[in-house]
């Protein structure tokens, strides 16, 4: 069983699953390749000069694959609760896991097919979101929710922070303590 299993590989799941990973998490992404970052060209990500969307989520996904994070293409049809947490179904598997994060993009079709709780999107062109607390909690506990699905904003900078920080407050959870990750230069 995974500690924590992610729906959505773009820059808000990419970054849950590096920070989830990197504090020694079992972490599985299963990742659609729909993000609408692949077709977008980033000049406005903090410490980056400029890069096309398709190479961000490849370093983002490279980022979590070295700190242990396994990433599987396929396409969540069905969210399950089971013992000790929760059964996620692809068309060629299923896979089990103790916390989800739903980092779906534009797509909420998921959230709602497995009835969490949805409200009309803030964004332009986004027409529903998932209903979730500043920390991300949705209206089925062990579901978190983050990025664009989860309301914030479209731009890359946002929404993979937003993965951070949903992240961050899953392993503050499982810890029992805040959970701060913050790495110094080596002398």
């Amino acid at each position: 069983m995974f500690d924590i299993a992610i729906v959505g590989a773009g820059p808000a799941g990419a970054s849950a699953a590096l920070f989830a990973a990197k504090a020694g998490k079992k972490v599985l992404v299963i990742d659609s390749d729909q993000s609408i970052t692949k077709r977008a060209w980033v000049e406005n990500h903090y410490g980056v000069d400029q890069i096309s969307g398709p190479d961000l989520i490849e370093v983002g996904k490279k980022q979590a694959v070295k700190f242990g994070a396994e990433i599987v293409q396929g396409k969540v049809s069905g969210i399950e609760r089971g013992e000790g947490g929760f059964t996620l179904q692809t068309e060629q598997s299923s896979y089990e896991a103790k916390y989800v994060i739903l980092a779906t993009g534009l797509f909420a079709d998921l959230a709602e097919a497995i009835g969490l709780e949805t409200v009309p999107g803030t964004e332009p062109r986004i027409k529903t979101i998932i209903k979730a607390d500043s920390a991300g909690k949705t209206s089925i506990p062990g579901i978190w929710a983050a990025g664009t699905c989860a309301g914030v904003s479209v731009h890359t900078i946002i929404t993979s922070g937003d993965g951070a920080k949903v992240a961050i407050n899953i392993l503050s959870k499982i810890n029992g303590e805040r959970y701060v990750d913050h790495d110094m230069i080596k002398s």
